[in-house]
């Protein structure tokens, strides 16, 4: 095999269907730093990683995919305290689905204003 001639994971694109409440709530919720925005795009950042782009779509779009019609999130977070972003989450009334446990892995799923849906875990 020959060796690639990618380096990295640059950005990941997600359609969200009102801009502006999107923005605000990766930002505010989610604590992403924003680096640019256009009137069609936003350019979103953590303090490491891939940066996160959201595109404003269509009314149906999506970023997540399904398997026997159920969503599959497209889009993991690492956290270091699940436990309390879970709370977080619930308290601001983010729909988040209960922690489960895998083999010691702890995750869960939450969807963002558009209803694209997320997995953090830890």
């Amino acid at each position: 095999m020959e060796p690639t001639l990618i380096n990295e994971m640059h950005y990941f694109r997600l359609p969200v269907i009102d801009l502006s409440e999107s923005i605000q709530w990766y930002t505010n919720i989610l604590g992403f730093k924003l680096r640019h925005q256009n009137d069609s795009l936003a350019v979103l950042e953590l303090t490491s990683g891939p940066l996160l782009v959201l595109v404003k779509a269509d009314q149906e779009s999506r970023g997540h995919f399904t398997i026997n019609h159920q969503p599959e999130f497209s889009i993991g977070f690492t956290t270091s305290d699940i436990n309390q972003l879970h709370e977080n989450l619930t308290n601001q009334d983010v729909v988040v689905d209960e922690i489960q446990e895998d083999n010691g892995h702890l995750f869960f799923h939450f969807f963002d204003p558009t209803g694209n849906k997320l997995q953090v875990h830890n």
